[in-house]
């Protein structure tokens, strides 16, 4: 794919789609934040999994919910809830996936809700922290006090501005179809990852964002190009 002028400009979603987060991560990710929940809202397990699934379909990240509501503290969030031990021998993606992304041109930056120190740790054990400019996490989503996660325009419009970007160079690389309509109202080329979004590694179902991916047999509008490798970015 090339962006509208020149050579593109990639931002990369993290979590499936530069790896299998459904294989394992997105469960055990779910089960530290209920705990995290119980721990520190002070709810039973049921109300702490309603509130974890009420703010992450509301708010877009669970999080955002925690600080709007019952004041958690959102570092403090983050450190302990994706601690996960032993993560990496859990992350899995493609040789020929990572082989494409390190041959794929232009500029490339990952773009994710995760936290930095998580991101950094799934990279190092893809072996691709030298395929990005940076990492743009959570932490550095956060404007006039408030965090602005994906999808939030405003946090777009900023990261733009601090990269000297334009919209239109940038090619946004997603799991999460509501990510790409943002993007693509502000300017941006859009692609779907697809790979892992409806099951995990058997076969199971897929947690987090892939569940609440609508089954689309037709590719919507505000998505450019829909794949199922990353290799097909090469073409």
């Amino acid at each position: 794919m090339k962006a509208k002028a020149g050579t593109p400009v990639w931002l990369f979603d993290l979590d499936n789609t530069l790896h299998n987060a459904s294989a394992r991560v997105f469960a055990e990710l779910n089960v530290a934040m209920t705990d995290y929940i119980v721990s520190h809202v002070q709810v039973e397990r049921a109300e702490a999994n309603r509130l974890r699934a009420l703010y992450w379909h509301r708010y877009g990240a669970t999080l955002l919910g925690l600080e709007r509501h019952h004041g958690v503290n959102a570092g403090h969030f983050l450190h302990h809830t994706h601690a996960l031990p032993g993560l990496e021998s859990h992350v899995h993606s493609h040789a020929h996936d990572l082989a494409a992304l390190r041959r794929l041109p232009g500029r490339k930056f990952l773009l994710t809700n995760a936290p930095l120190a998580y991101a950094q740790r799934v990279l190092r054990a893809l072996n691709l922290s030298h395929c990005f400019e940076c990492v743009i996490a959570m932490e550095q989503m956060r404007m006039f006090g408030q965090l602005r996660p994906k999808p939030d325009a405003r946090m777009f419009r900023h990261v733009l501005a601090r990269l000297h970007l334009q919209a239109g160079q940038c090619v946004l690389v997603e799991d999460t179809l509501v990510h790409q309509k943002t993007a693509q109202r502000l300017g941006m080329q859009t692609v779907w990852m697809q790979r892992w979004l409806h099951e995990g590694k058997s076969g199971a179902p897929a947690t987090a964002s892939a569940a609440a991916q609508p089954r689309l047999r037709r590719r919507p509008v505000y998505v450019d190009q829909r794949v199922h490798s990353l290799a097909e970015l090469l073409r």
